[in-house]
């Protein structure tokens, strides 16, 4: 059974920072895209940054470019999210994602199908 497990989400003061873990377990790909969504009340689930765990590339989304950092420690199957002078709009439930066997290049949204229960991520101005 493939689980992903996120923590490190609390409730921050805007300009504050906070770092998201995200442990995998039941799958033994080597090759994959990972990373994080998040998805804030009323809105879509979106994409907030990628890393293929093969080759360290990484992908962010326009909004958070400059303020977050994914990272990866391979031997623990563990990605992590730092989050850097957080906004407001930075408010929303985070979610680990994974596709197996492959890198993130030319990923598209509705290709994920495995997902962990989410963390919350609350920015007070």
């Amino acid at each position: 059974r493939v689980q992903l497990v996120e923590s490190g989400g609390c409730s921050v003061q805007a300009g504050g920072s906070l770092r998201l873990s995200c442990v995998g377990s039941g799958y033994t790909d080597s090759t994959n895209c990972m990373g994080w969504f998040r998805q804030a009340p009323g809105e879509s689930r979106e994409r907030v940054t990628f890393i293929s765990t093969a080759t360290g590339s990484t992908y962010y989304a326009d909004s958070v470019k400059g303020r977050f950092t994914i990272s990866q420690d391979n031997a623990k199957n563990t990605v992590y999210l730092q989050m850097n002078s957080l906004k407001p709009e930075d408010t929303a439930m985070y979610y680990c994602t994974i596709q197996f066997g492959r890198t993130c290049y030319g990923v598209s949204d509705g290709d994920f199908r495995d997902w962990g229960q989410g963390t919350q991520v609350t920015v007070s101005s």
